[in-house]
């Protein structure tokens, strides 16, 4: 069900930036799995999956961190990181899979719905680079996007606005132009602090921060982001 809190300036949006994991992909098992293996390499008990999806959002290197409960030894966590990252690489599109609804919902949310030209679409996630463009490719997400920027591309991650900011210059439009849509409050806090409209999504990884961060619509599938879309453009 849909919960519009402001309803979007549909029309006016041109540039529409997606987080990617618990967004517009499943990917908790790939993640899971391979946090297991690092703690297993590492000598410590492994996590059930629901709680190491928890600790998803932030980055690779504050995943490493709460798994291995929060260490103060920064050297370990480095170590821990470049297990972790070295089989992820290997194991990420082992179950990894599009959410259903996400391909038509990009489809019609790229064109206007007068038919006059198409909106520009980005991804901005906090995992690494490398293996979203990958997993992208992989899954045929990256054909919709004209740029994928994930965790590393930046001195900072989400939710500190740099990388929605930039995007929001390479497309040339303006904060309020952009619509910023994710599975947490990362996302959400991220949009606001750069001045964009904002989509919570209330499944994913993360869905039980959505209700703690300000959005303007919150949704429950990605089929429902264009229904919020038409529903937006039928109020206008």
């Amino acid at each position: 069900m849909i919960s519009v809190l402001r309803p979007l300036p549909v029309q006016q949006i041109r540039l529409v930036v997606f987080d990617l994991d618990g967004t517009l992909i499943d990917s908790r098992k790939d993640l899971a799995n391979s946090v297991n293996a690092m703690l297993a390499e590492f000598g410590r008990q492994t996590l059930p999956v629901e709680t190491i999806a928890s600790y998803i959002g932030d980055g690779a290197g504050m995943l490493v961190r709460r798994a291995l409960g929060n260490p103060e030894d920064e050297e370990l966590v480095d170590e821990a990181l470049e297990h972790f990252l070295t089989w992820y690489r290997a194991h990420k599109l082992d179950y990894t899979y599009v959410y259903e609804g996400v391909f038509s919902s990009l489809e019609g949310m790229r064109t206007f719905s007068d038919g006059d030209g198409e909106r520009s679409m980005a991804v901005l996630t906090n995992k690494p680079v490398g293996p979203s463009r990958a997993i992208c490719e992989a899954l045929n997400l990256s054909p919709y996007f004209f740029q994928i920027y994930g965790g590393n591309s930046f001195e900072t991650k989400k939710p500190d606005p740099e990388g929605l900011l930039k995007l929001i210059g390479e497309a040339g439009v303006k904060p309020e132009e952009t619509l910023m849509v994710g599975d947490s409050a990362v996302d959400l806090l991220t949009a606001q602090r750069a001045g964009t409209w904002s989509m919570g999504c209330r499944y994913g990884l993360s869905p039980h921060t959505v209700e703690k961060a300000p959005a303007d619509v919150l949704v429950d599938s990605p089929s429902e982001w264009m229904e919020a879309f038409s529903s937006a453009s039928a109020a206008c």
